[in-house]
């Protein structure tokens, strides 16, 4: 039961990545691609999560937790780019 719960997880998760993929490429502005890469960046950690249970290994659930640290400030430092022109102030 549980193999199949995680192989509709994969699918779930697969397909929100597929779709912020596609919202990425044609976005029709700079802020909408911002939530988009944010949005993927939570389901491709999410796919790390499901892949360390399905491993049944810690090791993924911490390089999970190292990508959310990663894609946050990424996420922050992009939009205050584009909002501002500058990172550092």
């Amino acid at each position: 039961m549980i193999d199949m719960a995680l192989t509709f997880a994969f699918a779930c998760f697969g397909l929100g990545f597929a779709m912020c993929l596609w919202r990425t490429i044609f976005a029709p502005s700079v802020p909408d691609r911002i939530l988009a890469l944010d949005t993927m960046v939570v389901n491709v950690i999410a796919l790390i999560v499901l892949y360390g249970a399905v491993t049944d290994s810690g090791l993924y659930f911490e390089a999970a937790l190292l990508f959310a640290m990663t894609g946050f400030v990424s996420s922050v430092a992009y939009a205050k780019f584009i909002l501002r022109g500058d990172i550092i102030e």
